[in-house]
């Protein structure tokens, strides 16, 4: 048995499964201390499941916004440098230049450049020169940076000077917590050198949340694996999770969408997670979720690692409705919907409240709402519709109508029809299909390289990106047995020399030893 947690901004979703049964869940309001809340959903469904759950528990997999929410509130952030293996080339555009004030302000933002870094078939821009990197490690020390990401040019192809510089910085600074660029982002060295830098931020506050959870769970006399949700919708186990925290970035809406696609059965198709707050629209390929194809902004820095293609719109469940004029959102009642909205006795107008008005659900007491406008209500119940159907618009690649997925405790909102779907599915246990995401996902590897084709075939090259992508599933805790190929994308580099291809192959495989 296995435990799927997902902490939501408003709610935290916990779910026991057994295999693919469903044994007991829990919906509570999200808490400030996410450790204490965690605990709480665990022991609620323990409580609620067999006798000796605690002593049958396989894995925990955890869902959380916290390090999201870390950047976002520029909070829990440590002292971040960027050494760039560059010169003499790529310096007139320094690290970090595109970030916003306040981000930059709260990590520090200091950079050094050093010679090194690669062209984009392997052969380097310059030797690597150690005093430089001393020089640079000295310095980080005196001025108090704390953690460090590397960043090559074209590391993605080798990232060998990278490693050699972590060598280096470790024998002078061992204490400095180091992000390589090379194993966060892709070809790109701005976007991929922001990605190293949020992630190297986050280090020290992902050490002490994942590690005040483990103990936390021990103190409770449970012993299973930790796992954590990653954007890509496969899991990572702890310690790589805190290696790596801003792969938890946009895990939220993977776990739903994983969830969607197993509880409706439907592997492509466009799911709605309506919840408390915002909407995510996202898009289903072969049961997993479409990763976004340009650089995605997390907290305003422009990052190419790898995000999956939603469209968040600030309606929800307890979204607040003005009348004059009339809007929805983005402010929200949250998780105090049950105290303040108008059909539990409330004093504020909600979405929930005008679709409760409209005989779409039974929900609190319709009394409190009956005497709200009949035009304002059709109106408000249009413009939500309208403004969902324009998201998952957005979201198709053709004219064509697909399947649609509803889910998450605010698709009470939608009706049964809606344009562009072939057809709306609202799954059993739809309200809980984040909780659930988590509990079945696999682990994964993906892997994205340029090759050579002067130097390799075509098939060779596929062959090593895919050899490369189950490697890193193995890695991760895979079941050599179960894992597969589900995503093999060909981009050919004609604005390189030697008919130059990328590569991106993505792996994924059942966690060893887990039912």
């Amino acid at each position: 048995m296995r435990i799927g947690i997902d902490v939501g901004g408003t709610n935290t979703d916990a779910v026991l499964m057994d295999g693919t049964t469903l044994i007991a869940q829990k919906k509570s309001p999200t808490t400030s201390d996410i450790t204490s809340g965690i605990l709480s959903s665990i022991e609620s469904v323990i409580n609620d499941g067999p006798k000796d759950t605690k002593n049958s528990l396989q894995a925990i997999m955890l869902g959380t916004t916290h390090f999201t929410n870390a950047l976002l509130e520029k909070r829990g952030l440590s002292p971040t440098g960027v050494l760039r293996l560059c010169l003499p080339a790529t310096t007139l555009l320094p690290p970090l230049v595109d970030w916003p004030e306040d981000l930059k302000s709260a990590i520090g933002g200091s950079h050094f450049f050093v010679p090194g870094g690669h062209e984009f078939d392997g052969r380097e821009i310059a030797q690597i020169d150690r005093k430089s990197i001393v020089e640079s490690a000295k310095k980080m020390k005196k001025t108090g940076i704390e953690a460090l990401t590397i960043s090559g040019v074209f590391s993605p192809v080798s990232n060998s000077h990278e490693k050699v510089a972590q060598e280096i910085i470790k024998e002078e600074y061992p204490e400095l917590n180091i992000t390589l660029s090379s194993e966060i982002g892709r070809i790109g060295i701005l976007e991929r050198e922001n990605a190293g830098a949020l992630n190297a931020s986050l280090s020290k506050n992902a050490q002490m949340t994942i590690s005040g959870i483990k103990n936390a769970l021990v103190s409770q006399d449970i012993h299973a694996p930790l796992f954590l949700s990653q954007n890509d919708g496969t899991l990572m186990d702890a310690e790589f999770a805190t290696r790596y925290p801003v792969f938890t970035i946009a895990s939220g809406p993977t776990n739903s969408m994983r969830g969607a696609a197993f509880l409706s059965k439907t592997s492509n198709g466009i799911v709605v997670d309506i919840g408390g707050t915002s909407t995510d629209v996202g898009v289903l390929i072969n049961g997993f979720p479409r990763e976004a194809s340009i650089a995605v902004e997390v907290g305003g820095a422009r990052t190419n690692f790898r995000m999956p293609d939603v469209i968040s719109v600030a309606i929800g469940g307890g979204s607040i409705v003005s009348t004059n004029p009339i809007e929805i959102g983005p402010k929200s009642v949250g998780f105090k919907l049950m105290d303040e909205a108008l059909i539990f006795g409330g004093k504020t107008p909600t979405s929930t409240d005008y679709i409760v008005a409209n005989k779409m659900t039974k929900l609190g007491n319709p009394d409190y709402v009956k005497n709200l406008d009949r035009q304002t209500v059709t109106h408000v119940v249009n413009l939500i519709k309208e403004r969902i159907e324009t998201t998952i618009d957005q979201m198709k690649l053709n004219a064509d109508p697909v399947p649609v997925i509803l889910v998450g405790g605010g698709s009470i909102l939608l009706g049964n029809e809606l344009n562009g779907a072939s057809s709306v599915i609202r799954p059993t246990n739809g309200d809980i299909a984040n909780a659930i995401g988590a509990a079945i996902a696999q682990v994964g590897g993906q892997v994205e390289n340029v090759y050579s084709l002067d130097k390799l075939t075509r098939q060779e090259a596929m062959s090593m990106a895919q050899s490369e992508a189950i490697n890193k599933t193995i890695s991760a805790g895979g079941d050599p047995e179960t894992i597969e190929i589900v995503e093999i994308e060909e981009i050919p580099l004609t604005y390189l020399p030697s008919n130059a291809v990328r590569i991106r192959t993505k792996a994924v495989g059942n966690l060893m030893g887990i039912s």
